[in-house]
């Protein structure tokens, strides 16, 4: 749009309808299910499910490492899905992203002063603390390129706050597909090294939003 028909559409009130509700949340739900497969492929081809898959389904804190990163994706869905419409605020929704990381967080405090002393830093750091980061944001990856792509064809007037609910919505997903392979089972180990790995993505996004989803 050239700048002088959009002087002239806002001196005669011949504004454009906002952007719809219906339109942004079907943009966001094919981001996902065009970034997500790739994020499987990532998986599969370069780290496998973990070989006890069926037997961890039994244990409360692989539910734990599969679920909270679910939670903290559906909110950045939202807020994406919300701030793609400008005009329309995301409200109470990082709470949902914020609760699951204080409960991780407080159940690593519990388990870290009840555990003997000796057995804290292995709780910590396990065996996988030095890809664990790493390999959530390459599983984010293919989810945050797309969501990114959906918003940049929409019209998020907070281009940072976008991009960083997109990267919560990629953080999510991706620490989600990773905990099927991941090992570790550890409160402490999840409080700090999925949090970082969901929080990459998060970051990056709000860095990357004001240039690329500017319009």
């Amino acid at each position: 749009m050239k700048t002088d028909d959009l002087v002239s559409m806002l001196a005669t009130g011949d504004v454009a309808v906002p952007l719809r509700r219906r339109r942004a949340s079907s943009r966001m739900w094919l981001a996902l299910l065009v970034g997500l497969p790739f994020s499987f492929v990532i998986l599969f081809t370069g780290y496998g499910v973990r070989h006890d898959i069926v037997q961890a389904m039994f244990w409360p804190m692989f539910w734990v490492k599969v679920l909270f990163p679910l939670c903290i994706a559906a909110a950045g869905f939202v807020a994406a899905e919300r701030l793609a419409r400008p005009g329309v605020k995301p409200r109470n929704v990082w709470m949902g992203a914020v609760l699951p990381v204080l409960g991780v967080w407080m159940l690593a405090v519990i388990a870290w002063f009840t555990m003997p002393g000796e057995a804290r830093m292995p709780a910590l750091m396990g065996q996988s603390w030095r890809i664990c980061a790493v390999s959530i944001g390459l599983m984010a990856l293919p989810v945050f390129a797309a969501a990114l792509v959906a918003l940049r064809g929409m019209a998020p007037t907070r281009p940072a706050l976008a991009g960083a609910a997109a990267g919560a919505l990629a953080g999510g997903v991706g620490a989600s597909v990773y905990a099927l392979h991941c090992m570790e089972l550890t409160a402490p180990f999840l409080a700090v090294w999925y949090v970082s790995g969901i929080a990459v993505p998060v970051l990056a996004g709000a860095l990357l939003g004001p240039r690329l989803l500017r319009w």
